[in-house]
């Protein structure tokens, strides 16, 4: 009877994940703009219609929680993941949704910390079919951004925590109506969508502010932040910018963490002032900064009617997972994983290559997507960079190996090409021997296929 039992299981397992796998299927059969060539995006029909029909269709179960929106450029996935977590520390049921995935399609949707069931992914396709039927053009994000929306509020959250795909204004998580709406560190990114100028890139994310709803900034550069000064004015939207309303310090820091003060020096309903000193796993300056940021938009959540004490702020922070962001897989000798994937990111890398790491040269697993500054990235970390290992990513815009390679000759750097990734680790561990870090970056979808084949290789 035991054996009949786990053979049973077994099938509903083959069963289940077949169904998963035809979900995916009905979701890659419509356009995925992630995927696209740089100048099919670029003439891409971005606009919030299709996306409203497709929530009226839906019954609007976006409106059945509250929201914290989170648009920009770095650091919006950091901002998104602390923000839950405190969130979830202070008592609520909590829905996460970031893009894109590491590993799983359902890291998308996570609901205190689970990603959806395969299962209950593929029930809610078939749900949202006759809905998708009656709206032409859709797109692989806005319906799974629907979704989303629609998991959230079957899991009855108390609210949730969405971060942009692309840019805001247009965005398809720009039909909510958040509790507050933020805007992490604005640089140059998808400029043949969002403009070739930090002012039009502010545009374009501050095109989340809503009329009266309060709106929490990164410190920005004087281009950026002149517009959404202006943009937050015009909508009446009240605003917190870290730097200037909200201060941080930061305190000692190891590969355990890294201790920050944050205080804000804005009155509010129930304090005249805030101040919380958090510790995070996650490492860096930038890292300070998101954390200062989420902590700027839990307290204004908490202004706005939420129960937030600053006791389950630091919890949650020091609990919150967020892999692939200078995520240390292995110590001695160093294994570091990012998914630094433009010149800041890779300039905050290399910075934090500097403070944790300063004296060991670095073997580089290196690919990046075609429509990325990859002269600019390679600039940022060659300092450190003793030699590449170009590869090339399972992903429909990842460029072919030697063309990544003749990249990185051009930057002045030495370079072995080996494919697949996971040969990539490999060689770059044998390089390194027990002297040098092993590190990985160019793209999350890479950094995602390295971790997995390092998790592959340690379970071996």
């Amino acid at each position: 009877m035991r054996v009949f039992s786990r053979l049973v299981t077994i099938f509903r397992m083959v069963d289940i994940e077949k169904e998963y796998n035809q979900a995916l299927d009905y979701l890659y059969s419509f356009v995925d703009y992630s995927l696209k060539h740089i100048s099919e995006l670029a003439k891409a029909d971005f606009n919030l219609d299709r996306m409203f029909a497709l929530m009226d269709e839906l019954g609007n179960p976006q409106n059945k929680y509250r929201i914290l929106h989170v648009a920009g450029t770095k650091g919006k996935g950091s901002v998104c993941a602390l923000s839950a977590a405190g969130l979830q520390a202070a008592g609520y049921r909590v829905g996460l949704y970031t893009s894109p995935h590491l590993v799983d399609y359902c890291e998308r949707i996570q609901v205190n910390g689970e990603p959806i069931p395969h299962l209950q992914l593929a029930k809610l396709v078939e749900q949202i079919k006759p809905a998708v039927e009656k709206i032409p053009k859709l797109t692989t994000f806005e319906i799974t951004t629907a979704l989303g929306f629609m998991w959230f509020a079957e899991q009855k959250v108390d609210a949730a925590v969405i971060e942009v795909g692309l840019g805001g204004r247009l965005d398809a998580t720009n039909i909510v109506t958040p509790l507050v709406s933020v805007i992490t560190s604005l640089s140059y990114d998808h400029m043949a969508v969002l403009g070739n100028t930090l002012a039009e890139i502010a545009r374009e994310k501050a095109g989340i502010i809503k009329v009266g709803v309060p709106i929490v900034s990164a410190p920005q550069p004087a281009e950026g932040l002149e517009v959404i000064e202006k943009i937050a004015f015009e909508k009446r939207a009240p605003l917190t910018l870290v730097g200037r309303e909200v201060t941080l310090k930061t305190g000692k820091n190891s590969l355990d963490g890294q201790a920050i003060r944050v205080k804000s020096r804005r009155p509010t309903r129930h304090r005249l002032q805030s101040e919380v000193e958090v510790i995070i796993p996650l490492l860096g300056e930038h890292q300070a900064e998101n954390a200062a940021v989420a902590a700027a938009a839990l307290w204004t959540m908490r202004d706005e009617g939420m129960d937030i004490p600053d006791q389950e702020i630091q919890k949650g922070f020091a609990e919150v997972k967020w892999p692939a962001r200078f995520e240390v897989l292995r110590r001695d000798p160093p294994v570091v994983i990012d998914s630094a994937h433009n010149r800041e990111s890779a300039q905050r890398l290399r910075q934090t290559l500097d403070d944790y790491f300063p004296n060991q040269p670095v073997i580089l697993i290196f690919c990046a997507l075609e429509d990325k500054d990859i002269p600019g990235m390679l600039a940022e970390l060659r300092p450190r960079i003793e030699k590449v290992i170009a590869t090339r990513a399972d992903h429909p815009r990842a460029p072919s190996v030697e063309w990544i390679a003749d990249q990185v000759r051009q930057s002045g750097l030495s370079v072995e090409s080996v494919t697949p990734a996971a040969a990539a680790l490999e060689r770059a561990l044998e390089l390194a021997g027990e002297r040098k870090l092993v590190l990985t970056a160019g793209s999350v979808a890479f950094a995602g296929e390295i971790r997995s084949a390092w998790m592959n290789r340690s379970r071996g």
